[in-house]
């Protein structure tokens, strides 16, 4: 099914943005410039946004189509004329086409169901969506949550293709699972070489402290992309 692999969604947004200015400045330029000023931040604000797996934003210039030479009715007729005429050999060349606008994308992987996951969003980081798409087309009339999801869905593309490394589980399983691995690969470093009694003992102090089954406690924190020496 398009868009979904079991509990997992795939979201493909595109949202043209105006043509204009703002003291000299392209709307297109400053939204990409918005987007860039999250790197300098510890995570992401899409840290905040419950069940997100992965995700992406970026600014659309153009894209290029160009048809090939010949493939239409008169392409032979026009490659013969063009020996003789400018005109006639402009018309045999490629023809190009470009976007009308400039947009900003959004890519997204995340569990569960769309509606709620966009509304978990514009109740979580509200002002910096409002503040990313305030140069976009008709996203002036979006001013609660329930206009959100309307406005968003009116810009979804289709999507097939999901970031590889992440399964459908819910993303609090997805990050216990990546602490667990992280701090076992530091456990069997630190306890090479122990006596089988001495790495038994250590054993269950090690599942003690990481607590497996419990997926709200010690793990990995979302947007987390460095590895550290404690996670609460």
């Amino acid at each position: 099914m398009p868009d979904k692999s079991g509990n997992a969604y795939a979201l493909t947004i595109l949202s043209p943005i105006k043509d204009g200015h703002l003291d000299e400045v392209a709307y297109a330029d400053i939204v990409r410039r918005r987007l860039d000023n999250w790197n300098l931040l510890e995570n992401s604000p899409m840290a905040r946004v419950p069940q997100t797996y992965l995700c992406r934003y970026f600014v659309l210039n153009d894209v290029f189509t160009q048809s090939l030479a010949g493939t239409d009715v008169y392409g032979t007729w026009f490659d013969f004329l063009s020996i003789f005429s400018d005109r006639a050999r402009r018309r045999a060349l490629p023809r190009e086409d470009h976007l009308k606008s400039k947009y900003l994308v959004f890519s997204c992987n995340f569990h569960g169901d769309l509606d709620a996951y966009l509304r978990g969003m514009w109740l979580a980081i509200g002002n910096e969506i409002r503040h990313a798409w305030e140069f976009c087309y008709a996203f002036d009339q979006v001013r609660s949550d329930d206009d959100f999801v309307t406005y968003m869905k009116k810009c979804q593309l289709t999507a097939s293709l999901f970031f590889v490394g992440s399964t459908d589980d819910p993303l609090e399983e997805q990050l216990k699972s990546l602490y667990l691995k992280q701090e076992f690969g530091k456990f069997v470093i630190e306890h090479q070489g122990l006596a089988a009694v001495e790495l038994q003992q250590a054993w269950r102090e090690f599942v003690a402290r990481v607590e497996p089954a419990n997926v709200k406690g010690p793990s990995w924190s979302p947007g987390q992309y460095r590895l550290r020496q404690e996670t609460i």
